[in-house]
């Protein structure tokens, strides 16, 4: 046995500053290609910004993982042993977790609790927008509205949130992707085997209880803010009902069945909470409309799967300008932007079903898509999405 294999080290470190991409690790339901396109915009941007751009994902799937993108492509998994070690050795100016979703997100707090610069939002503020309870207390200081909601550690507890905001709720876990193990419940009886299925799986997560706008309509909002402008790359409005998952939602871009004032009111509170969270790139905000009024359901500090999809439709390069702008080599205004669509965009959802036959179809607050596509119509007289709203119809009216 060779005792030099362990001590090894093709990876030689240059003089150059350096900066380190996060990916979203091996493609899964949750997350996958979207979140790679995003990371290779983002490098090509670094390259441009003067420097050296280096890829940590573990994916043989996707293009980041191609060792022509980066400059320096590290095939290791996501995981904070391996990404020390990287850091260790090659001391980057910072890390961008902002492209490879919640995965490189979840990394955030070992970064800083290390003294390694996050480029962009910084984690103080990217934990107000993933914590439920800092978060809505946020919200009702810029007087946002937002569905009540609850925290708890046991099924005792949330049994008692869930009396108190009202069924239905919504039970999900903190901190993960996906929605995994996210339910809706309209009883005690459900709520209390939720939870011991929740805990059964994730042991010592804390319990988020919302409660839940039932028959109402969903719509998303990704935006740039710069520290001074804010930019709305795009209002997408969802086919199907609050309640499925937004990656498993036909998403329409621009909205086609909101109120002026409704989409209005969406910006505005998505300004808002941009600068309430000094946010520094790139967020996305999903919104509840009911009975005209808009509530804010969650907000992610980074990029989401319906990034690329805004860029492809309109033809512009948002994760490259967003990009420069958590590197703080460009402000929004530097750069000319002009949105054009010639009709609308629908994302898709794509389901593998076919490979796994015995998997419950039936769509809810847990994502079960593994890729989406992106579909281009001119009018609202199309059949491919008369077909679309009136399934959601027959949903809205059970």
């Amino acid at each position: 046995m060779n005792n030099n294999i362990s001590s090894h080290n093709e990876s030689i470190p240059s003089e150059k500053k350096k900066i380190i991409v996060l990916g979203s690790g091996p493609n899964r339901i949750g997350q996958g290609i979207e979140f790679d396109y995003c990371c290779v915009h983002g490098l090509m941007a670094i390259k441009e910004c003067g420097y050296e751009a280096i890829m940590v994902n573990c994916n043989p799937e996707t293009v980041s993982t191609d060792f022509d993108i980066a400059d320096k492509l590290y095939f290791e998994p996501v995981y904070w042993e391996h990404i020390w070690e990287i850091i260790e050795l090659e001391k980057p100016e910072g890390v961008i977790v902002q492209l490879g979703g919640q995965t490189a997100l979840k990394l955030a707090k070992r970064l800083v609790e290390k003294g390694i610069k996050i480029i962009g939002t910084s984690f103080d503020n990217m934990d107000i927008a993933e914590d439920r309870g800092r978060f809505s207390d946020m919200l009702k200081e810029l007087g946002i509205p937002y569905p009540q909601y609850g925290t708890a550690w046991n099924a005792d507890q949330a049994i008692e949130v869930a009396n108190h905001v009202g069924y239905p709720v919504l039970v999900r876990p903190s901190y993960v992707l996906g929605g995994q193990r996210m339910r809706i419940v309209i009883n005690d009886d459900e709520l209390e085997s939720a939870v011991v299925s929740l805990l059964k799986h994730i042991p010592d997560n804390k319990i988020l209880i919302d409660h839940f706008l039932d028959r109402c309509q969903e719509a998303e909002v990704d935006a740039i803010f710069d520290g001074e402008d804010f930019l709305v790359m795009g209002v997408m409005e969802h086919i199907e009902p609050a309640g499925i998952h937004s990656g498993d939602s036909n998403a329409v871009l621009p909205a086609f069945n909101l109120t002026p004032l409704e989409v209005t009111t969406m910006e505005h509170y998505a300004e808002k909470i941009a600068r309430a969270l000094n946010i520094k790139g790139l967020i996305n905000i999903q919104f509840a409309i009911k009975d005209g009024n808009v509530f804010v359901i969650e907000a992610n500090p980074r990029a989401s799967r319906t990034t690329p999809f805004i860029a492809k439709a309109y033809g512009i390069p948002f994760l490259n300008i967003a990009t420069k702008i958590m590197l703080g080599a460009n402000k929004l205004k530097d750069f000319k932007i002009e949105k054009k669509l010639d009709g609308f965009a629908i994302k898709e959802p794509v389901f593998s079903f076919s490979k796994f036959p015995n998997v419950n179809k039936e769509l809810g607050p847990e994502m079960k898509s593994t890729g989406e596509a992106i579909r281009f119509i001119k009018d609202l007289r199309d059949p491919y999405f008369r077909n679309l709203y009136k399934e959601r119809s027959m949903h809205l009216s059970k």
